[in-house]
């Protein structure tokens, strides 16, 4: 998370594999799957890092910031 984006906007995974992501802004941001449910850091703030886990279903999970939902992307999961 930098300059009010992700980078990448989106990311390729295997189900269930971990994913790390750093808030390098100044202001708090959150990895939010648009569900709410399927991954959530939280707000994070500048400088942490949070660790969350991909869904174990293949497919493709939208995702956002909580406090800035103008900063999305896509997280897709497959074998």
């Amino acid at each position: 998370m930098n300059n009010f984006a992700f980078s990448p906007g989106e990311i390729v995974v295997k189900p269930g594999a971990k994913i790390s992501v750093t808030n390098q802004d100044n202001v708090g941001h959150s990895f939010t799957s648009d569900d709410g449910q399927s991954f959530d850091t939280g707000v994070l703030s500048q400088g942490k890092s949070a660790t969350v886990t991909a869904p174990t279903t293949p497919g493709t999970y939208p995702f956002h910031c909580t406090p800035h939902p103008n900063m999305q992307g896509t997280l897709v999961v497959k074998e």
